[in-house]
């Protein structure tokens, strides 16, 4: 995160620190929860929660807060108005059914992937995957795809600054391994991800380019450990994604569509 300008308001900065608290795993949380999660005092934490109750943003018991329905609003704008996900999702579809494994579309913001369409089969993770998700960049099939195109002077800084961390026993959080892993993205085309953000899942990804050749996206398969390895997954669905990623692309320079890249 870079510093604070002159025209930063670090009210509003607080105020969405206690929305970002909530997640899949704290759906509810007391005064004190919302406080220690969002490093700010008793007092201005009930302040900011009783105004989202107010905007009816937050739902209060009288013991717990939990987000409503209303706060989809604060993302729906900028979602709705972005053509990629609508021209991804029907590709997504016949891939998926044509594969039978669950499939995404992410793109690249600071050091996270974020989910922005998805098409599931089965639930495979511990953690329920929607649109919104995010997950480290370094970690993921996606993420990678998507760091291994970018430019060496911005992957520079990215090595320099990224905190890598061992997520499972088979992730890469050595900078060191990790740029010639993607080197060896950039070259091959494609990303496979063995078990490295959660034991048993195995990812592959391609990477989706506008019509200049920039990277805007990465699109995935994903599957369960339990049904092969990651050896056959190459094998068996290589081809089938690659053709979505194209057929994307192909549809997005047909319509015109963009993508704001928020890098």
């Amino acid at each position: 995160m870079s510093e604070p300008t002159t025209e930063f308001v670090q009210s509003l900065d607080r105020g969405l620190a206690v929305i970002r608290a909530f997640d899949a795993e704290h759906p509810e949380l007391t005064l004190a929860e919302v406080a220690r999660a969002t490093g700010l005092n008793r007092a201005s934490a009930r302040r900011f929660l009783h105004t989202l109750v107010e905007l009816g943003y937050v739902h209060f018991d009288g013991r717990l807060f939990s987000l409503r329905p209303k706060i989809l609003e604060l993302g729906y704008a900028y979602l709705s108005s972005l053509s990629l996900p609508e021209v991804a999702m029907p590709h997504l579809e016949r891939l998926v059914e044509r594969v039978h494994e669950s499939s995404s579309v992410c793109v690249l913001d600071g050091d996270e992937v974020v989910y922005i369409a998805r098409v599931p089969t089965r639930r495979i993770m511990r953690i329920a995957i929607a649109v919104g998700t995010r997950f480290p960049a370094f970690a993921t099939s996606m993420g990678r795809v998507l760091l291994a195109g970018q430019s060496d002077d911005w992957l520079d800084g990215y090595l320099a600054t990224a905190k890598l961390s061992a997520i499972t026993p088979n992730t890469i959080a050595d900078a060191k391994r990790l740029r010639a892993e993607l080197l060896s993205i950039r070259r091959s085309g494609y990303a496979l991800v063995d078990q490295e953000l959660e034991e048993g899942l195995i990812s592959l990804a391609a990477p989706i380019r506008d019509g200049d050749g920039r990277v805007i996206a990465a699109v995935n398969l994903s599957t369960h450990a339990s049904r092969g390895s990651a050896e056959q997954m190459r094998e068996q669905f290589l081809e089938p994604l690659r053709e979505t990623a194209a057929a994307i692309e192909e549809d997005l320079r047909a319509t015109g569509a963009t993508w704001r890249s928020s890098r």
